[in-house]
């Protein structure tokens, strides 16, 4: 089969032929028709992002195609099957605290670092092998549509969230980080699940005007002043009530005193979700009011990624008309274009944008 292969760092893909994967007990091969391909690429192929990954490596992160061949313990799965090939595999020999693996892209700790040496490449490929349990059925589809539901792999990263949060039909959220990539797809899942209405700060003001017009009177903009008081009194007086639930996506770059506005704005026994890079480049941590989150009863967590049952959840979001597909713009490279596809993807990063290679271009 044809792949692209990242060599070594900070050189561009190589498109060579390699051998064909084969599926052992508990692997599924799927023929991939569309795999998205992230705006930070770029930074991970460079080393600019210190990623440990094994080279050389088939790269990427997720993918929609179709199966080709199960393995012999499959019981529902049937080639011809449309997927979803998550990337988020899972070691299976610890329910209780499982090694995580992102295949084809980044793995955490010395047992995802063994987990990715043997589910190591990514769906920049004609065909990739996944576990049987990441070859996700989403029903049939129209090919020219595959690289739209590309969009599952951004989409599913603020759901687990969600779930994580137990949003619930009819409440407040407030999106920290809202102008972002996975930030502007928080707010259109929120509002597919029932929000209320969805919080959406942001220093973008074009970002944010977007936001309304996509999605109207349940989105309620507030443009950053980067005053920590300030900006928490403005979330709140934004809001139509009390904010239930506030979910952090904020990248690394953004200083902690931005983030704590908005955990901070959630009402009392109300629940904060953090999915966001802040104090990973260094800096100030967080810095939460001891009193303030104990004698307020608040909920705070983190969360990773995704509960396995995400994708067959939204997927019934997609189908039952509440999450439309149609907010993505994206724009399809051949494999042989996948350099291309890589440097176009890191400058049309921005909300409800997608850059996607196609194999069978």
């Amino acid at each position: 089969m044809k792949a692209a292969i990242l060599k070594t760092l900070n050189t561009p893909l190589v498109i060579e032929q390699i051998s064909d994967p084969s599926a052992g007990t508990g692997e599924v091969i799927v023929d991939v028709v569309a795999a998205p391909v992230l705006s930070y690429a770029q930074d991970v192929f460079s080393g600019e992002r210190n990623y440990p990954i094994a080279l050389p490596i088939v790269p990427g992160c997720g993918a929609i195609g179709r199966v080709r061949t199960v393995g012999p313990d499959a019981t529902q799965l049937q080639p011809g099957d449309w997927v979803f090939c998550d990337p988020t595999v899972r070691a299976r020999d610890d329910a209780l605290m499982p090694d995580i693996v992102l295949q084809g892209w980044s793995a955490r700790g010395e047992g995802g670092k063994k987990l990715q040496r043997f589910y190591h490449d990514g769906p920049f490929a004609e065909q990739i092998r996944v576990p049987t349990e990441n070859a996700v059925r989403i029903g049939n589809i129209d090919p020219a549509d595959a690289a739209r539901w590309c969009a599952l792999n951004t989409l599913l990263v603020p759901y687990g969230g969600l779930l994580a949060s137990d949003l619930r039909a009819g409440e407040i959220l407030l999106v920290s980080g809202a102008t972002g990539n996975f930030g502007s797809a928080c707010v259109a899942v929120a509002l597919a699940m029932g929000a209320r209405c969805v919080v959406t700060p942001g220093r973008n003001a074009r970002a944010l005007e977007d936001l309304a017009r996509r999605f109207g009177e349940r989105v309620r903009t507030v443009v950053l002043s980067g005053d920590e008081a300030t900006d928490r009194e403005r979330m709140q007086r934004a809001a139509p009530g009390p904010v239930d639930c506030v979910m952090d996506l904020m990248p690394p770059s953004v200083p902690a005193t931005t983030v704590r506005a908005a955990v901070m704005a959630v009402r009392p026994y109300g629940r904060v979700v953090l999915m966001g890079g802040v104090g990973m480049l260094g800096g100030s941590g967080l810095e939460i009011p001891y009193p303030w989150l104990m004698r307020n009863d608040i909920t705070l967590r983190g969360k990773w990624m995704y509960p396995t049952q995400a994708v067959t959840l939204m997927t019934g979001l997609i189908r039952g008309g509440l999450l439309n597909l149609g907010h993505f713009e994206v724009t399809t490279f051949a494999l042989g274009e996948a350099n291309e596809a890589v440097t176009h993807a890191a400058v049309n990063g921005g909300p409800f944008q997608m850059t996607v290679i196609c194999p069978a271009h």
